[in-house]
């Protein structure tokens, strides 16, 4: 037997002998969508190594690589770091990520990245309501349409407080959003074009992934280490490829909870700056302003944006939070804001700027920073001498596991334990394969004791290992 002829007796999957006309790395795509719509492929199969099926083509293995990646464009296969090239299910386009909890009504949820549970949130919200109520311009201005920025009484209160926090931004720089995701989906749609480069940490906000995916852009992902991204990795992607956007959270990585070094910082924006690139600073996972670094709009003012969100200490369900941008390109981004639902809404925003400015978010948020110190102490306590990692103002950790665990098998088990957790794909970049590691969130439990029954669970897991796990009875 040939090479040819020992290839195809190997491969586990061949398209047609006579392919229809075209560029073969399309008709080979084409052909991959028939097999998968026909059932001759099936969802979790693996195709032919690229190699393999170049041999049995006789083509090169570049025309396979192409049609692979055409093939995964078009959303019919997934490709992963060590596991090849597989057809995609049909739930592959439903979000491996949700902002609801899932968790059952007799397990304890360490799933979410979200604020401490309290009344006094709920106090406070009821308060401000009342006083707004009471202020019949406010009401009138809340009520009215908005310009594409946003109300500029708005923008002035949201900055004085921002300001109090050590962000130095100026009102007319500011463009106010529904929330930190709108911010980044509107970055991206008004200032990068689709099938151009964005890059990121190689493991990050699943929101981003999800809008650079919607708006068809290549995102690229970019090395790591307890700082977060490695300049040296950046620098050699830059050189390889035409990157448009960096988007980076320096202060708190979701999910590793890395904090860049001013001297990083600096070095990321040397590269930006080489390059031309943009940079995109999520600044939704809130810091104290005595734990904050220099933001990258202070070191590079001509090429940063800054996202704020209120999601983080006063409630997701205000959905509001701004942008800061350079001032040559506001026009551009009020435009695309414009273009998509007018302007920001009023009564959002007055609702959001009136608690900022009463000074009552401030108590809320020493509530919640007090809180979440106990929480950190209760986590240290309990996975001491395990690798894991936190930031003092986070509200998860990010837990590397011991062998011989693998991270799918810990979250199942943790599930089968009463524990709902959240597995690591969906903050991985491309192909970038899932590290054995599981974020684990401190703060959707309304009360300490239930967070210390469910640690005390995943610590007892760990320690038994997964040959001995058992479900929780």
């Amino acid at each position: 037997m040939n090479i040819q002829e020992k290839a195809r007796a190997r491969a586990s999957w061949l398209p047609s002998d006579q392919p229809p006309p075209g560029p073969r790395y399309k008709s080979l795509a084409d052909q991959i969508a028939s097999a998968i719509a026909c059932g001759e492929l099936k969802a979790g199969e693996r195709l032919p190594p690229q190699r393999l099926l170049a041999d049995a083509l006789e083509v090169t293995v570049g025309t396979i690589t192409r049609a692979y990646k055409e093939a995964e464009r078009r959303g019919l296969v997934e490709a992963k770091v060590g596991s090849g090239t597989r057809v995609k299910g049909k739930s592959s386009d439903e979000p491996k990520f949700h902002h609801l909890s899932r968790a059952t009504a007799d397990s304890v949820d360490l799933s979410l990245s979200i604020p401490i549970p309290s009344p006094l949130r709920e106090r406070q919200f009821s308060a401000i309501m009342s006083r707004l109520s009471e202020r019949p311009e406010a009401l009138h201005n809340a009520l009215e349409y908005q310009s594409e920025q946003g109300s500029l009484e708005q923008r002035e209160q949201l900055a004085t407080w921002l300001r109090g926090q050590a962000i130095n931004v100026d009102p007319s720089e500011l463009l106010l959003s529904i929330g930190g995701q709108h911010a980044d989906f509107l970055v991206l749609q008004a200032l990068v074009r689709p099938g151009e480069a964005v890059a990121s940490d190689a493991l990050t906000y699943p929101g981003m992934i999800a809008c650079a995916r919607q708006l068809g852009l290549k995102h690229l992902p970019v090395s790591m280490d307890r700082e977060g991204m490695r300049p040296d990795a950046l620098e050699r992607l830059c050189q390889r490829q035409r990157v448009r956007l960096l988007y980076l959270m320096p202060e708190h990585n979701n999910p590793t909870a890395a904090q860049m070094s001013e001297q990083r910082r600096r070095e990321i924006v040397e590269i930006a700056r080489r390059y031309d690139l943009l940079i995109l600073e999520d600044g939704v996972q809130f810091v104290t302003r005595e734990l904050r670094g220099t933001p990258f709009f202070e070191l590079a003012p001509e090429r940063a944006f800054y996202i704020f969100s209120v999601s983080k200490i006063l409630s997701g369900g205000l959905r509001f939070g701004c942008l800061r941008a350079p001032a040559a390109l506001i026009p551009q981004l009020a435009a695309s804001l414009r273009a998509q639902f007018w302007s920001s809404p009023g009564v959002v925003g007055a609702l959001a700027c009136e608690w900022l400015a009463s000074g009552d978010a401030d108590s809320l948020i020493s509530w919640q920073n007090r809180e979440l110190s106990a929480r950190h102490a209760l986590l240290e306590k309990l996975f001491d001498g395990y690798d894991f990692h936190a930031h003092p103002c986070g509200f998860h950790a990010w837990l590397h596991l011991p062998e011989p665990w693998r991270a799918s098998d810990f979250v199942e088990q943790a599930r089968l334990r009463g524990v709902t957790l959240v597995s690591p794909e969906p903050f991985c970049v491309g192909s970038q394969p899932a590290p054995q590691a599981v974020r684990i969130c401190i703060t959707p439990p309304a009360s300490i004791e239930a967070l210390e029954t469910g640690l005390t669970r995943l610590r007892e897991l760990l320690a038994e290992g997964p040959r001995s796990a058992a479900p929780l009875v």
